[in-house]
C-alpha cells in the first residue's frame, strides 16, 4: 500500500490544480505582471494549494503520521502564505511566521539535543534562509516545481539508501506533489505556486535536510548539495546586493536565472539547463554518499557553479544590460 502514496499525491496535485485554474479562485488570485516580472500575461497563483493538499493526502495514507513538529509549521506557513497571496501581509508578519516554524521544528525534532544546542540561532537562521530562498527562486516557468521534483526525489533515494523508509516515503510524496503541478507549470506556465507553495517547499526542503542528519541518513552537505541550483544563486545574489547597500527585502530581478531570461534564453531553455544541474547534483551527491567522496565532489561544483557565475555575468555586460538594471 505505501507504494501508492506518491501516485496519490501526484493525482490530487494535478486535480485539484486543475480544478482550481478553471474556477472562481483561479480567476481572482492571479499573479499581476509587474517591473520585475518576467511574464507579461496575468497568470493564476494556485498552484501551492495543489502541492501541500497533495502532498498531505499522500502522508495520510503512511503507516505512521508525520511528527507534529513537521506537519504543525508545514500547515501554519501554508495558511499564512496563502493568506500572504491573497491580501499581502507585511514583511514582520511573514518573518515573525518563519521564525516561529523553524523554532517548532527545532524544539520538536530534538535535533539540539542530537547535535549540540551550540546550533540552535546557526540552525534557526538557516531554515529560515531556506524557506525564503526557494520563495526568492520562484520566478521562472518550472524552475521551483522542476527543484522540488528532483531534490526532494533525491533526498527521498538517500533515505533509502540510509533504510530509513518513513522519510524516504514522505520525501517521496512532496517530490510527487511537485510533479502533479509541474505539469501546468512547466513552459508556458498555466500556473503559479504562489507564496503557499514557495513557503512550505522551502521549509520542507530544511526540515528534510535535519531530520536526515539528525538520523543519521547523510551529513549536512548531502541537502545543501541537492538544493544547490537554488541555494548558490538565492545565496550569492544576496551577498552581492547586501553589499552594494540594497534592500534585500525589495523584488529585484538580479538573479543568475532572471539574467539568463532577460538576455533572450527563454523560460524553457533555462527551466531545462537547470533541470541539468538539479540532476547532475542529485547524482553526483548520491554517488559522494555511497563512496564518501564528499570533498572532492563540493570542490567541482564550486568550480562549476563559479565558471557559470562568471560566464553569466560576462554576458550580462556585454549585453549592456549592466547599465541599466
Amino acid at each position: 500500500m505505501i507504494l501508492y502514496v506518491p501516485i496519490v499525491s501526484a493525482l490530487v496535485s494535478f486535480l485539484l490544480t486543475a480544478l482550481l485554474m478553471s474556477g472562481r479562485l483561479g480567476r481572482v488570485l492571479q499573479d499581476i505582471p509587474n517591473a520585475r516580472s518576467l511574464h507579461e500575461q496575468p497568470v493564476p497563483r494556485i498552484g501551492g494549494i495543489g502541492i501541500v493538499a497533495g502532498l498531505l493526502c499522500g502522508w495520510s495514507l503512511l503507516p505512521a503520521s508525520p511528527e507534529w513538529w513537521l506537519l504543525l509549521p508545514c500547515i501554519g506557513l501554508f495558511i499564512v502564505s496563502l493568506l500572504d497571496d491573497l491580501q499581502s501581509l507585511s514583511v514582520s508578519q511573514r518573518l515573525f511566521a518563519h521564525l516561529v516554524a523553524a523554532a517548532v521544528l527545532l524544539y520538536g525534532s530534538g535535533v539540539l539535543d542530537t547535535q549540540g544546542h551550540w546550533l540552535a540561532l546557526p540552525l534557526l537562521l538557516l531554515i529560515v534562509w531556506v524557506t525564503n530562498l526557494y520563495n526568492f527562486m520562484d520566478g521562472s516557468d518550472g524552475l521551483a516545481g522542476g527543484m522540488a521534483l528532483f531534490g526532494f526525489a533525491f533526498l527521498g533515494m538517500g533515505s533509502l539508501f540510509a533504510q530509513a523508509y518513513g522519510l524516504a516515503m514522505l520525501n517521496f510524496s512532496i517530490s510527487a506533489a511537485a510533479l502533479g503541478f509541474l505539469v501546468f507549470n512547466f513552459p508556458p506556465a498555466k500556473v503559479f505556486m504562489g507564496d503557499a507553495g514557495s513557503i512550505p517547499l522551502g521549509f520542507l526542503a530544511a526540515a528534510m535536510g535535519l531530520t536526515g542528519w539528525q538520523q543519521g541518513c547523510w551529513e549536512p552537505w548531502f541537502p545543501l548539495l541537492v538544493f544547490s541550483p537554488f541555494v548558490v544563486d538565492a545565496s550569492v545574489t544576496l551577498i552581492r546586493r547586501t553589499l552594494r547597500g540594497a534592500r534585500i527585502t525589495e523584488a529585484h530581478r538580479e538573479h543568475y536565472y532572471q539574467r539568463a531570461i532577460q538576455m533572450g534564453r527563454g523560460h524553457r531553455s533555462v527551466a531545462l539547463v537547470a533541470y541539468g544541474l538539479m540532476t547532475g547534483c542529485g547524482i553526483t551527491a548520491m554517488t559522494a554518499l555511497w563512496q564518501a567522496w564528499a570533498w572532492p565532489v563540493l570542490l567541482g561544483w564550486a568550480c562549476i557553479y563559479g565558471a557559470l557565475m562568471f560566464f553569466v555575468d560576462a554576458a550580462w555586460k556585454r549585453s549592456g544590460r549592466s547599465r541599466i538594471a
